[in-house]
């Protein structure tokens, strides 16, 4: 019952670079500009159609990626800026020092979109960014808070479970027990409740951004998540002022937030 979508991987590779270029370049513009020439880092950049948007403006772009066979697919779908020395994709994780040494200081722009909410130690990644980054450069994060109605990822399942809103926040024994009373695989179990232990709320991820020595450039909530249109067909929605401005009830009513950082105090 997972969702179609992401089982074809060209069609969410053309999904992604849609929402991308319609929706997070223009945001990170109103306080960014992106031109030709600039150099960008997706961590976590899957098929890379995020990535690809920034190559079509001229920018310089590297993604790293720790799936092997995405790795694959990613340098299939960009082969033409690849040969052309545009992008470069690899298989690498961040904290590895010989990825520092190579591109320490180098980005304008770090991109993180549908990925912080599946890193062990978020705090770490925080500082681990300032490395990578040239002075004033930004970073910019998209991702679904933890309480949203399916905040858990719980979507890729292959039972009735993918239909199944909020149910990610049982405790962590009892969703455990019900995704393999449902049927699911124990590959899928161990990806969810990965995700049930690093999934991050509104509220976690800006203290957290405070707490590293971040300012927040810009900010978006949205009720209705802009990749939707192209999921779903629904049309993206902004998140209500009063909602907006309620913590911890945002969450469960908030699909998807935008955020661009800088290193510094507002």
């Amino acid at each position: 019952m997972a969702l179609e979508f992401h089982k074809d991987k060209r069609g969410y590779f053309e999904m992604q670079h849609k929402n991308a270029v319609s929706f997070v370049l223009p945001f990170i513009e109103q306080e960014s500009s992106i031109e030709e020439g600039m150099s960008v880092l997706e961590i976590g950049c899957a098929e890379g159609g995020v990535l690809l948007a920034f190559l079509e403006r001229g920018c310089w772009g590297v993604g790293v990626e720790l799936s092997p066979s995405r790795v694959e697919i990613a340098e299939n779908f960009l082969s033409e800026y690849i040969e052309k020395g545009q992008a470069r994709i690899i298989n690498k994780n961040i904290y590895d020092p010989s990825f520092e040494a190579e591109f320490g200081s180098q980005f304008d722009i770090i991109v993180l979109k549908d990925v912080i909410e599946h890193i062990p130690d978020q705090e770490k990644l925080m500082v681990k960014m300032k490395a990578f980054l040239k002075p004033n450069g930004s970073i910019f994060f998209g991702f679904p808070p933890w309480m949203m109605p399916f905040g858990g990822h719980q979507q890729v399942a292959r039972t009735k479970i993918a239909k199944m809103p909020y149910l990610h926040l049982l405790p962590r024994g009892l969703y455990r027990w019900l995704l393999r009373r449902f049927g699911e695989s124990e590959q899928t179990v161990i990806e969810l409740i990965k995700i049930w232990d690093t999934g991050i709320s509104l509220e976690r991820f800006e203290r957290i951004s405070r707490k590293t020595g971040y300012s927040f450039a810009a900010k978006k909530l949205y009720l209705i998540n802009p990749i939707y249109r192209y999921k779903f067909n629904l049309k993206e929605r902004e998140q209500a002022r009063f909602i907006r401005a309620i913590p911890w009830f945002r969450n469960f009513v908030t699909t998807c937030g935008y955020y661009l950082l800088k290193v510094g105090e507002e």
